[in-house]
């Protein structure tokens, strides 16, 4: 089931990015409930910090001067519990169809082209390189944080270092894999494979040691900060395992279906 059948107008990019689509809403929507369940209780023991800051004496001036603002701005406040259902369902929801679009495609654009490889293995290999690449290489430099934690002024610089990683960490992995491939014609598979891996390590980590450190934690419990960035990542994994799995699923039946219509074609045709 390694080979791709010559007749690929059932697996079409159109195809699979459908298939993406509805695999990447079924992640959102496990991803929140992970996410409800373990994140959001730290959330709220963030908030909870942030308000009982913000009550002291001395910070009495600053709070009236930023409700002032507010209310300057005509901007309508959104209630933590809508913040927590609804509107955290809608970022997930959103973000979980956006990551399953673009795995499908990748997925698509790879079939057939990484060596023996089924249509399966191509596939949560997409998934996989994703996770890393997305996910867990910029959460290393630049972990979640909660509210409560990191300066205002400094947000700017902080989200273009986020991003500037992530930049780097998504095209260095999709240079490895083109390379990975190009170095099978010298070596085998696993020694291809170990090569581009190292080259993808060694440019973000020279990436990451080039970019700024944030520590800005100040005096916030390092036990609630742990826990809220372990369930962070826990979220995130679960989205990616459910795009994974589910793509796999899917593409996989996609690809058999096609193997068999061009079975029953060539059958057709030596009769």
């Amino acid at each position: 089931m390694g080979t791709v059948p010559r007749d690929r107008s059932v697996l079409s990019p159109a195809a699979f990015l459908l298939r993406g689509l509805a695999v990447g809403l079924v992640a959102g929507l496990i991803a929140f409930v992970v996410a409800f369940a373990f994140g959001e209780p730290y959330v709220d023991d963030a908030i909870a910090l942030e308000e009982a800051a913000a009550a002291q004496p001395h910070a009495e001036g600053a709070e009236h001067a930023e409700e002032s603002s507010h209310a300057d701005d005509g901007m309508v406040e959104i209630s933590r519990e809508n913040q927590k259902s609804w509107g955290l369902l809608t970022g997930t929801l959103a973000i979980g169809a956006a990551l399953g679009g673009l795995a499908s495609l990748a997925a698509a654009a790879v079939l057939g082209r990484l060596g023996s490889l089924s249509a399966r293995g191509s596939t949560a290999l997409v998934a996989l390189i994703g996770f890393v690449a997305v996910t867990l290489v910029p959460f290393t430099k630049y972990p979640a944080t909660p509210p409560a934690v990191g300066s205002g002024e400094t947000i700017g610089g902080r989200t273009a270092s986020y991003f500037g990683l992530l930049l780097v960490s998504v095209l260095t992995a999709i240079a490895v894999v083109v390379l990975a491939n190009r170095l099978r014609k010298r070596y085998d598979g696993w020694t291809a494979a170990f090569i581009a891996a190292g080259g993808y390590v060694a440019v973000v980590t020279v990436t990451a040691m080039l970019l700024p450190t944030v520590n800005e934690l100040g005096d916030f419990p390092a036990d609630t900060l742990w826990y809220f960035r372990r369930s962070s990542l826990v979220t995130l994994a679960a989205l990616w395992a459910s795009i994974g799995v589910g793509l796999t699923l899917l593409v996989g039946r996609l690809h058999d279906r096609a193997a068999a219509d061009l079975a029953r074609r060539e059958l057709a045709a030596s009769l």
